[in-house]
């Protein structure tokens, strides 16, 4: 077996608000997972990597992509499968770069994550982060997310059922459902309930049968208490989450994805260039989604990191941004970052392997210039380094 030893460094591990002085740990060359860590003079190892004073973090987990999708088609622009393809490995790769070791796929047109995955776990997607893949989202018959390369049209329980089954066939890993309407659609809105409790029970009851999980994205009213009654196992972006919907989620152990980017961009950068509805829907909605959420924290929901990088000026290489936003929200640096390191790995299911730096867990993190528990401004650096396995990508 041999071994590398990274030294020299300040290390924030994930697990608590502390950083640790003089660190240095060790990882396995071969499994890539760390297998010593320490404080002063380090392990000794058939290689030595000196980090020169800077600071090392894991890699962020982004449970909320649409690796597809191009944020410079601001009007829904189709793309042709190969297309497609080589959008999601290119926004993959800004991805790693900008230290997300690990997503997870929230609707992906032509089920292209699926298909990419199995090019990843031949070694033929170099530069990549660490998949979850959902492939193609779920909605109603015209409803968000209806499109013919994007959804699953389903308008009955037994339709659900069947096309549940069928994306696990072709290799699904977790399912996003349409509970609501959403910003982006010009023919619904964030209030307007779309499927049924019934139909997305099923779609937990089917995923659960595979210790899968379940996505719902649900911005307004009912469709977030509809989305909670079914059994979710997140809940995607909650701009209307009350006060009776949070404390059913910390009984539920329902996780929240804020997505507070993807709303927040819009009205910074959209006017004049996105359709006066869309930006309208999306700044109406940023000042209580700031209050909504902050009651959410206090209560003790339990949130994670998702960015919904895709959507209109949310570009890929902008989930260190989120974490400043989160801020907003009454958490600390560290806390923010446990939405993450934590919070995230256990909703995909992953914790026991990814998410923080302790022994026995995959050596994926980032090296920075600059101490991200005194800011988070820290973890935007655009050269930080990047490890996967405690092999450099970027």
């Amino acid at each position: 077996m041999t071994k590398t030893t990274f030294f020299n460094f300040t290390l924030f591990d994930g697990t608590n608000d502390q950083n640790q002085a003089d660190a240095w740990f060790t990882v396995d060359d071969a499994s890539g997972k760390l297998i010593d860590r320490g404080q002063g003079t380090p392990a000794t190892a058939d290689t030595r990597v000196d980090l020169k004073g800077q600071y090392v973090m894991p890699g962020f987990m982004n449970v909320h992509v649409h690796v597809t999708a191009d944020t410079q088609a601001l009007q829904g622009k189709e793309h042709a499968e190969a297309e497609a393809g080589v959008l999601a490995f290119t926004n993959l790769q800004t991805l790693l770069k900008s230290g997300v070791t690990y997503v997870r796929g929230c609707g992906t047109d032509y089920d292209a994550d699926v298909k990419l995955k199995k090019l990843q776990r031949a070694g033929q997607l170099p530069h990549t982060p660490h998949m979850l893949t959902s492939g193609r989202a779920f909605s109603m018959t015209g409803g968000h997310g209806d499109s013919p390369h994007g959804g699953h049209a389903v308008d009955s329980p037994d339709e659900m059922r069947k096309a549940v089954r069928t994306a696990f066939k072709n290799g699904a890993e977790s399912i996003k459902v349409m509970a609501t309407g959403g910003v982006m659609t010009p023919n619904d809105f964030m209030e307007d309930a779309q499927l049924s409790v019934a139909e997305m029970h099923v779609a937990v009851e089917e995923a659960h049968h595979k210790r899968r999980v379940v996505a719902a994205h649900a911005e307004g009213n009912p469709g977030i208490q509809n989305a909670l009654d079914a059994g979710v196992d997140s809940v995607e972006h909650g701009f209307y989450v009350t006060e009776d919907e949070a404390k059913q989620m910390v009984k539920q152990g329902t996780y929240l994805t804020p997505t507070l980017i993807a709303e927040w961009v819009i009205p910074e950068q959209g006017h004049g260039v996105l359709p006066d509805w869309e930006v309208k829907k999306a700044a109406d909605a940023l000042d209580d989604t700031y209050v909504n959420m902050r009651r959410a924290f206090k209560l003790g929901v339990k949130f994670t990191c998702g960015t919904d990088a895709g959507t209109p000026f949310n570009g890929f290489d902008l989930t260190p941004n989120e974490f400043g936003l989160l801020t907003k929200l009454g958490m600390t640096p560290a806390q923010a970052y446990q939405c993450s390191t934590l919070n995230s790995a256990a909703l995909m299911g992953v914790d026991q392997e990814y998410g923080t730096l302790e022994v026995g867990k995959f050596a994926d993190f980032q090296v920075l210039k600059a101490d991200p528990l005194t800011d988070t401004a820290a973890v935007v650096q655009a050269d930080k380094q990047v490890y996967l396995g405690g092999h450099r990508e970027f």
